[in-house]
């Protein structure tokens, strides 16, 4: 059926030949597709590996950008929650923070003026109170919202959603950075709520929500490939998905570290004498490489957590657990410096103790890491060689010409993610899977002696997400790094890391 015949039968978003550029300045594909607003509402499953273009497609049937050529057409009210949208209300809510420029003092967002913005009465709104409790969000109304984790950001992002009236609502991986409770809870109110038309992205199979019912969507190479007739029930999407999702198997191993000439050097040295020079660096460090003493997080009048005494020996790795809001992410950004509570514990990193006049450069070059934080921040536009290359530098962007051993290890990275193509590819012209996958790469490149991946699989597909996980595996084993590593599934334990942090037993 053509697609303005279809229109006439009361479409009320549709796309014709669409194509917008985004303000990375990538030029979407031209995209036809057709999303009914009925009641009782339908649903839409778009499925694919990374880089198949189902971000990208959110975006279009969003209207992000600028249009380039086709047709947008839209009668509804359409909200988005994605990585996109997260990021430009933080990116607001900064420049806010900024306008004592002006000489204005900027009082921080609470979250509760966002929801006021959005809907004056969002307390009568019919999902508020169900939705409030199903995210748990709660006690975060009176909090600043650039104050919050990136799970509970993305909490916020999903309540405004609703609370915009929104008939159609866009879910660009909805579960990443939620808990495991989170996951559970919002994944039945899918199912069961009334008030939109979902249209979901998954690129494994633990995103579709259980007992779902949608119309599939398949993409592959920034197209769509396949779509079903009509909806199909949770299984049959499951049965349907398992084919396109399917792991390849892959012999993977991880790249050697430069040693400490060819960090200078324009000629890379035999991986023994490198392997002889790191472990050297790593024999000059204290066996306890992270010490804190009675650690504890405030903001004004909320502790995030307290009491909380850990100590990082060599070769002792850890996974830190714990719901969204737990202090997760604060207590790595401590051990980076990137949050000042480092220097209100008593903290000592390698042998140095925080606030003696140390630089934080020699905290900095004994640590890898990559966050859901470090994501938002890079958005130079670098080539993805140049993002990984700036992992020996810990740079944002690199400034320095890279040696040739540099570029050589980097190429070996490439290889090993399935990349090598890409070398010289914008690194912001990458889809989030694929951003995430030269991340993680930049974070072990220099096999740091800790490394920090907090929720590193966050937007990775099945075949990518198991890729990773034996990578970090592989380098626990090796002994050149140990590692704290976040994440909230269970799926991803790692067999080589045996400690576990629970932060819920530090909050107040």
């Amino acid at each position: 059926m053509a697609l303005h015949h279809i229109h006439s039968l009361s479409l009320m978003l549709y796309l014709s030949e669409f194509q917008t550029k985004l303000p990375n300045q990538y030029i979407t594909p031209a995209f036809s597709l057709a999303i009914n607003d009925e009641k009782p509402p339908s649903h839409y499953l778009i499925a694919g590996r990374n880089s198949s273009g189902k971000s990208l497609l959110i975006s279009a049937l969003a209207g992000n950008g600028k249009v380039v050529s086709g047709s947008r057409e839209c009668s509804s009210v359409v909200a988005e929650v994605s990585v996109f949208k997260q990021q430009a209300i933080i990116e607001e809510e900064k420049q806010k923070d900024s306008a004592d420029i002006l000489d204005v003092i900027a009082e921080p967002t609470q979250v509760r003026e966002l929801f006021e913005r959005t809907n004056e009465d969002y307390q009568n709104h019919p999902y508020f109170n169900e939705l409030a409790a199903t995210l748990r969000i709660e006690h975060l109304l009176n909090n600043a919202f650039l104050s919050l984790s990136t799970g509970e950001t993305r909490k916020v992002i999903i309540m405004l959603a609703w609370l915009s009236n929104a008939s159609i609502i866009l879910l660009d991986e909805p579960f990443e950075g939620l808990d495991v409770e989170a996951i559970s809870a919002f994944s039945r109110f899918l199912v069961s709520q009334q008030q939109a038309s979902l249209v979901l992205t998954a690129n494994k199979l633990a995103d579709i929500p259980k007992n779902m019912q949608a119309q599939l969507i398949v993409m592959d190479e920034l197209g769509i490939t396949w779509k079903s007739e009509g909806e199909l029930n949770y299984d049959d999407l499951r049965s349907e998905l398992s084919t396109w999702f399917a792991l390849g198997s892959d012999d993977i191993d991880v790249p050697a570290a430069l040693n400490a000439k060819d960090k200078h050097a324009d000629a890379p040295n035999h991986n023994d004498q490198s392997s002889d020079a790191l472990n050297s660096e790593l024999d000059a460090l204290p066996h306890t490489l992270i010490q804190l003493k009675d650690g504890f997080v405030r903001f004004d009048d909320r502790t995030v957590f307290e009491k909380l005494n850990f100590t990082l020996s060599k070769n002792e790795h850890w996974q830190i657990t714990g719901p969204n809001g737990s202090g997760k992410t604060c207590l790595l950004q401590m051990f980076t410096g990137d949050n000042p509570h480092c220097y209100t514990n008593d903290l000592t990193m390698f042998g140095i103790k925080r606030g003696t006049g140390e630089s934080i450069w020699d905290i900095k070059k004994h640590i890898g890491i990559m966050s859901n934080s470090l994501h938002m921040q890079y958005k130079v536009n670098a080539s993805v060689e140049h993002v990984i290359i700036s992992g020996f530098h810990d740079s944002i962007g690199l400034y320095t010409r890279p040696t040739l051993a540099e570029r050589t290890v980097a190429e070996q990275w490439l290889e090993v993610l399935g990349l090598k193509q890409k070398k010289n590819t914008p690194f912001q012209s990458l889809s989030f899977g694929d951003q995430r996958l030269v991340l993680i790469a930049r974070s072990m490149v220099k096999h740091p002696a800790v490394l920090i991946l907090d929720e590193p699989c966050n937007g990775l597909d099945d075949f990518n997400r198991q890729k990773v996980l034996k990578l970090i595996d592989i380098l626990a084993k090796a002994g050149t790094s140990t590692l704290l590593y976040v994440n909230h599934n269970q799926e991803e334990r790692i067999p080589s890391i045996l400690n576990t942090l629970n932060m819920k037993d530090y909050n107040v």
